[in-house]
C-alpha cells in the first residue's frame, strides 16, 4: 500500500458535499468529486483540493442511475486504484414544498430515486469493491459515511417525501453497518441539522428567527458545511474504530429534549 488514501464524495461540488471534500483534502485525502450537473462548481472545488495538497478527480454521475453508479466506481479505481472512504452525500429537496394531503407521486419518485435508491445501491457497489480490495491488500479499514438529516426523525408535513427518504437512509446505514462489520468496514450516519447552503437559502429568514430568536437549537448559530466536514474527518482518520452504525448528530443540539 502506498500513497494518500482516497475518498469518494457524492454531491461534492456544492454545499455540505463541498465542505466534506475540502475537509478531507486538508486531512491528507485525495478526493473523487462526484457531481450531477454543475461542472463549473466541481472544477472550483477541484482547484481547492489541489491547493490543499491533494489530488482531485471530477466525475459526473447521477447516483439514481445504475450505469452512472458503476461509472463512478470504475472512474475512481482507474484513477487511483483504491477506495478508502465513501461519503454518500448527494441528495435533493422537493422542487415544491407540498402539503402531505396534496403532494404528488412525481416528486416522491424523484426523491426516492436520488436520495434513497441511489445511495442504497451505490453503497452496495462500493462495499463489494472494498471487500475485494482488502483481499488484494490494497486498502485497510475502509469506511462508509452516510450523510442523512434531522429530517430522518423530524416530521415536516410540507415535504413528506424528503423526510421519508432521510428516514430510509438512516436504516440504510444501520443495515450496512451490521452486514459489513465482519469485513472490517465501519459504517456511520452523520445527521446534519440546519446548515447554511444554497438548499436552505430560500428559507433563511424563517430559520434565522427560529435559531436566533426562538432558540430552536441550543447552539444559536447556523451550521456550516465545514461542521459536517470535521465530523467526516474524525471518522476518516480512524478516531472511532470501535464504533459502527453510530449516528453522529451535527445539529447544534437540535436533537436534545429539554424542559
Amino acid at each position: 500500500m502506498s500513497g494518500r488514501p482516497v475518498a469518494v464524495v457524492t454531491g461534492g461540488s456544492r454545499g455540505i458535499g463541498r465542505g466534506v471534500v475540502l475537509a478531507l483534502a486538508g486531512a491528507g485525502y485525495d478526493v473523487v468529486v462526484n457531481y450531477a450537473s454543475n461542472a463549473d462548481a466541481a472544477a472550483e472545488v477541484g482547484k481547492e483540493v489541489e491547493a490543499r495538497g491533494g489530488r482531485a478527480h471530477l466525475v459526473r454521475a447521477d447516483v439514481s442511475r445504475a450505469d452512472d453508479r458503476r461509472h463512478l466506481v470504475d472512474e475512481t479505481t482507474a484513477a487511483f486504484g483504491r477506495i478508502d472512504l465513501l461519503v454518500s452525500n448527494a441528495g435533493v429537496a422537493p422542487s415544491v414544498r407540498a402539503d402531505l394531503l396534496e403532494a404528488g407521486e412525481e416528486s416522491f419518485d424523484r426523491l426516492v430515486d436520488i436520495n434513497l435508491k441511489g445511495p442504497y445501491f451505490l453503497i452496495q457497489l462500493v462495499a463489494n469493491t472494498m471487500v475485494a480490495q482488502q483481499a488484494a491488500g490494497r486498502v485497510e479499514r475502509p469506511k462508509i459515511v452516510v450523510i442523512s438529516s434531522i429530517s430522518a426523525y423530524t416530521a415536516s408535513v410540507n415535504r413528506g417525501d424528503y423526510c421519508v427518504t432521510k428516514a430510509g437512509l438512516a436504516m440504510t446505514a444501520q443495515l450496512y453497518a451490521a452486514r459489513l462489520a465482519e469485513h472490517g468496514i465501519n459504517v456511520y450516519e452523520i445527521r446534519p441539522g440546519i446548515v447554511e447552503t444554497d438548499m436552505t437559502g430560500p428559507v433563511k429568514a424563517r430559520y434565522d428567527d427560529l435559531i436566533f430568536n426562538q432558540g430552536l437549537t441550543p447552539i444559536r448559530r447556523w451550521g456550516q458545511p465545514d461542521d459536517v466536514g470535521r465530523a467526516v474527518v474524525a471518522v476518516a482518520t480512524d478516531l472511532l474504530p470501535f464504533s459502527t452504525g453510530q449516528v453522529i448528530d451535527v445539529d447544534g443540539g437540535f436533537h436534545l429534549r429539554t424542559l
